[in-house]
């Protein structure tokens, strides 16, 4: 049994990784409004960090994270709190989108209702190849909405019905097939084929990293003029960067780029 007064969410901070773990193993990492707040703590917390490139977010012991903590949700019938719940819950999925740094999950065991949203709300997904996914509280009569929102944008649109209309359960491989994951790796090895991701984005200039995940993000929710408009103002800021003008200037003479950092 781990220690109750272990903290819900643990962080270990390597070069500049930073891997945040999910830290209730017996409870399958479920979102109680306790977890979440530590995360959103936590992530709030490394925006401000400019050492920190990246972010590996993971579950312990057997699963990433089984959605919400019904047990928590059940135990308390005023409305007030469930709304509470599922407010610190967006609260939460809003900051991993507005995070500087690049957020990538790595799954094993299940993810699924809420914490299939999780996984839908990260930048990038690398998965065990027996991990499975699901939005299943259609099976309990609580159709997955919330999860609908992140799962929705991250998979084509009868990909995302079909699994919020069945409740079913997506294997690895289908998960990758639908976008819902970037790649699957053996359990022993899917640490460092993680941390290898992680390491490759970590290696770009950290400025236009920033700048180009809050364009993605933005420019998905606007007209395609004026995606494109917003988009040509975010070149014109990158070009006058000093890491644009490094990068430009290493390239040319054939040679490593040495990046501001900030």
């Amino acid at each position: 049994m781990p220690d109750q007064a272990a903290p819900l969410v643990l962080q270990n901070i390597e070069a500049t990784v930073a891997t945040l773990t999910l830290n209730r193993p017996d409870a399958y990492n479920a979102l109680s409004i306790e977890l979440m707040e530590a995360l959103l703590a936590r992530l709030q917390g490394l925006a401000e960090d400019r050492e920190v490139h990246v972010i590996i977010l993971k579950g312990a012991g057997r699963g990433f994270c089984a959605g919400h903590d019904l047990r928590q949700m059940s135990g308390n019938d005023d409305p007030e709190f469930h709304r509470r719940t599922f407010e610190t819950c967006s609260r939460l999925m809003l900051q991993i989108t507005r995070q500087p740094q690049p957020v990538i999950a790595q799954v094993q065991g299940i993810a699924t209702a809420a914490g299939c949203q999780l996984v839908a709300t990260c930048d990038l997904a690398v998965a065990t190849d027996t991990a499975r996914f699901a939005t299943p509280g259609v099976n309990i009569g609580l159709f997955c909405s919330t999860p609908m929102v992140a799962l929705s944008r991250a998979i084509a649109r009868k990909q995302a019905m079909e699994m919020l209309l069945t409740g079913e359960m997506v294997d690895a491989r289908r998960a990758c097939e639908i976008g819902l994951i970037n790649q699957t790796a053996p359990e022993e090895v899917v640490d460092e084929v993680t941390l290898g991701l992680a390491a490759k984005i970590a290696g770009k200039s950290p400025h236009a990293i920033r700048l180009g995940k809050e364009a993605f993000y933005q420019q998905l929710e606007e007209p395609l003029s004026q995606a494109y408009a917003h988009c040509s103002d975010v070149m014109c800021c990158n070009m006058d960067s000093d890491d644009a003008r490094e990068g430009i200037d290493a390239f040319l003479n054939k040679r490593e780029p040495v990046w501001k950092g900030q």
